[in-house]
């Protein structure tokens, strides 16, 4: 592998800012108090998880008082999932779309083991949700609508507001699991209808191991988490302080930023994904690319495996991605492409790449030099190229 990491798998993680972890560093040794102590070095630390908790509100456009620290997204899908359903124990199900992130399609698929019901909603052929069916799936049984703002996969960006409408209407929650949109597009929850949110630190630029959920004023919750009374009594366990004060730092960053996130880095992805189509043949964008987040790309080369691509530029130093992080290692196709009817030709020999704003015209140059050659040498060797591609 080359010494050099050219990084284009930001939707899986991403680089820890360097101003987050100065911000972070004084409480892995310093001010190592436990915040719930009663002493004055314990408790000055959480003065600190406060200030992180305004700032994470801010980027949000949120209350302070909604906002719950988890140890990441899928605890936080987890916590809104389950709380949905203890609150309103008459309602047993719950409706999801079909091209959700592992940590919701997983809790349905243990949901129906339990004996609830679990609707699956389609997508279209761009992977738009399809909201007439939607419609017809929420009815007076429904105690949760759970869909993604923005598809880790393709990018597309849901009409979250108008699903948590069609929810309400049948008197039930409506979730969004916001991992890959916030800190990239704005976000105003207090104009919004959404009654749960979930986001993760390492999505933008924070350390793994911490997240948050928002619940909106009003909205009953039940801890998934439960232990001592830190969180007001929302989620139990002694406070991640080092995680929190970064994830606060990398919100207050995110949103100085967010117009470079709309600007330079859609710039760069554009000219990616624009040359890449015109240097390669038979490659084609999967997802809605006139409602997408601004850094992601998922682009399919036809005939050939996605996991060669990848191995063959891992060589090169350059990181890129076949679907989510969360399934690596299954040799099935994604289940996004596959939801949305992408053809088994294409699905498998599909790459994501996702940028972010520490990535540079320089490390694009050097893709679409060295990407070419490698679609070129692999399906020279294939025999579905030789037999359906040509």
């Amino acid at each position: 592998m080359s010494d050099k990491v050219i990084y284009f798998d930001n939707n899986a993680t991403t680089k820890v800012d360097p101003e987050v972890f100065e911000a972070m560093k004084p409480f892995i040794t310093g001010l190592y108090g436990n915040p719930s102590s009663i002493h004055t070095f314990g408790g000055q630390v959480a003065a600190h998880i406060e200030n992180a908790r305004f700032s994470v509100a801010d980027l949000l456009g949120a209350n302070p008082t909604e906002i719950i620290f988890t140890s990441c997204g899928t605890e936080s899908d987890n916590a809104a999932i389950h709380s949905s359903l203890f609150t309103c124990p008459k309602r047993k199900k719950i409706v999801i779309s079909k091209v959700e992130h592992p940590a919701v399609l997983n809790v349905g698929k243990e949901l129906l083991r339990r004996g609830h019901k679990v609707s699956e909603v389609p997508v279209d052929t761009k992977g738009r949700i399809d909201l007439e069916r939607l419609h017809e799936l929420v009815d007076d049984e429904t105690a949760l609508v759970s869909v993604m703002w923005a598809n880790n996969e393709t990018g597309n960006i849901y009409p979250v507001e108008e699903i948590a409408k069609i929810a309400h209407q049948k008197g039930a929650l409506f979730h969004t699991d916001a991992v890959q949109s916030v800190g990239k597009i704005p976000i105003d929850m207090s104009k919004s209808s959404i009654d749960m949110l979930s986001l993760s630190g390492h999505k933008l630029h924070a350390p793994k191991g911490v997240g948050a959920l928002f619940v909106k004023r009003g909205v009953r919750f039940r801890p998934f988490m439960l232990g001592g009374h830190q969180e007001k009594g929302r989620r139990g366990g002694t406070e991640n302080v080092m995680g929190i004060v970064a994830l606060g730092k990398a919100c207050e960053l995110a949103g100085k930023n967010m117009g470079i996130e709309n600007s330079a880095v859609k710039k760069l992805r554009d000219r990616l994904e624009k040359n890449l189509v015109q240097k390669i043949s038979k490659c084609r964008i999967n997802g809605d690319t006139e409602n997408r987040l601004p850094n992601t790309t998922n682009i399919s080369f036809e005939f050939i495996e996605g996991e060669a691509i990848l191995l063959l530029m891992n060589q090169l130093g350059v990181c890129a991605s076949s679907g989510s992080a969360c399934t690596t290692g299954s040799l099935e196709p994604s289940h996004v492409l596959r939801a949305m009817g992408v053809p088994y030709t294409a699905a498998h020999g599909s790459i994501r790449f996702s940028l972010s704003r520490f990535n540079n015209d320089a490390e694009v140059d050097f893709i679409l030099d060295r990407l070419p050659p490698i679609i070129e040498r692999l399906r020279d060797i294939s025999p579905y190229w030789k037999k359906e591609g040509k």
